[in-house]
């Protein structure tokens, strides 16, 4: 019995390392754009009058984060001028997205949504682009901080990973909500608007952070890259400009994939994209509507900053870095198992809520028992996308695989708005849908759990 409690005590020490700290920053660097698109937009629209269909619409902006794959090798190979020479390569391709993101809020400040709606679409989706093509940069040199035979401090890292995007999406919320609500309170009538001149100082910080996370001088990515790309150009038999330039998108974008089949072969490399796809589809609907459903039955937006965006970061701080423990010592696919039965039962608690009606005490209870679920199963689900890439082909492997998965939740869910209107308003339907929504994707790890080959089980 003391050697297993001493083992666990041993996993936690993991998160002592300095580098965690860097990459809890990255990780909040990634969540926060997802405040300014998913809950400070959808709670802007509705308050300004739109439909709930129109808000579930909206959200096919996050589509973009399925498919920012495409341009990965273009992110691991082109070097943005001066900002590379003076950051280092990920580095500067992080801060030009993030004053991409600063500049798409200062538009967001002048524009009205009845009246400009189409625009503010438009300026969302350059966000959402821009959030994306940073995601691709952070997970890259999340996963560059560490050494490929460092296994313990990897999984540490996918964990530290997940808290720090929490934190930039709770804590980037609670700013929002709270900001939004005062700037009410004093009588601006723009109050979201002025919000995202708040939201934008929050970058700036960030970019200040940023400048003490160290990059990796020595890698040997490019001449690996280099060295396919020659194979392939040997292949093909000659050497031109049109044999180049197959070689180049065939080594960069064909070579992951084909990676990827020949190592799992066709079913089981199925069975993943299945699962990864399904995954966190039922978490995804009850996610993009929640905050509606949390003002139509009438709670505040402080109340709402407090439970779901405050207490909720605490939450998820303290089970994500547990969740990373158990995901070391039960294995990831057992983890995710737990996870899935957690996130069914999570959502009828939700169901129940809308049934029984406005009650603060159920309220907390169930967002605090959905943070403690997406804990668990995010952390599973990034330490098990990290464990099926080939090093050789990290950023865009690991961009595929999350690609793959938002798919699932965005561009699906984008239909949920939708789908409570159909269902007239009745969220306690909608919720149990949702619970529903989980089975697919358990069933199809079950189909895979003994054959996937991922460095632990």
């Amino acid at each position: 019995m003391q050697e297993k409690t001493q083992s666990w005590i041993d996993s936690l020490r993991v998160y002592k390392d300095i580098r965690m700290l860097r990459i809890l920053l990255l990780g909040a660097i990634s969540g926060f754009p997802w405040v300014l698109i998913a809950s400070s937009l959808s709670l802007w629209l509705k308050e300004e009058g739109l439909s709930r269909s129109t808000i579930g619409w909206a959200g096919l902006i996050f589509g973009v984060y399925a498919f920012n794959y495409l341009w990965a090798p273009i992110i691991d190979r082109i070097q943005i001028p001066f900002l590379t020479k003076k950051l280092g390569h990920r580095r500067g391709w992080i801060v030009l997205m993030q004053i991409i993101i600063l500049l798409s809020l200062i538009v967001w400040s002048f524009i009205n949504p009845t009246q400009n709606l189409a625009l503010l679409i438009t300026v969302g989706l350059i966000i959402a682009i821009a959030s994306a093509t940073q995601d691709i940069t952070v997970d890259a040199l999340r996963i560059e901080q560490i050494s490929a035979n460092e296994g313990k401090s990897m999984a540490a890292g996918a964990a530290m990973a997940v808290v720090g995007w929490w934190t930039g999406y709770k804590l980037g919320g609670v700013i929002a909500l709270f900001a939004a609500e005062f700037f009410e309170s004093i009588g601006i009538a723009d109050y979201w608007q002025t919000t995202f001149l708040v939201l934008g100082a929050v970058i700036i910080i960030m970019n200040i952070g940023l400048m003490f996370v160290h990059e990796p001088i020595e890698t040997d990515r490019e001449a690996k890259q280099k060295e396919t790309d020659k194979m392939i150009e040997e292949k093909l038999g000659s050497n031109n400009i049109i044999t180049n330039f197959i070689a180049y998108i065939t080594g960069t974008i064909g070579g992951p994939i084909i990676s990827f089949f020949k190592k799992n072969g066709f079913a089981i490399a199925a069975g993943i994209l299945g699962f990864v796809f399904l995954f966190k589809i039922g978490e995804a609907f009850l996610g993009r509507m929640s905050i509606v459903f949390y003002k139509e039955i009438g709670f505040s937006k402080g109340q709402i900053a407090i439970y779901s965006k405050g207490l909720g970061w605490i939450t998820t701080v303290i089970f994500t870095l547990l969740g990373g423990v158990m995901a070391m010592r039960a294995g990831t696919i057992k983890t995710m198992f737990f996870a899935g039965g957690l996130m069914a039962l999570t959502n009828l608690l939700f169901a129940v809520l809308a049934w029984t009606g406005k009650s603060e005490l159920l309220f907390a209870i169930a967002v605090i028992a959905d943070d403690i679920t997406a804990a668990f199963a995010t952390v599973a689900f990034v330490a098990f996308i990290s464990l099926l890439v080939d090093r050789t082909y990290t950023a865009t492997q690991y961009a595929l695989l999350a690609s793959i998965g938002t798919a699932g939740r965005t561009t699906l869910a984008s239909s949920s708005g939708a789908l409570v209107d159909w269902l007239n308003g009745d969220w306690g339907t909608f919720f149990v849908l949702t619970t529903v929504m989980v089975i697919p994707s358990l069933v199809c790890l079950w189909l895979i759990r003994h054959k996937v080959k991922i460095g632990a089980k």
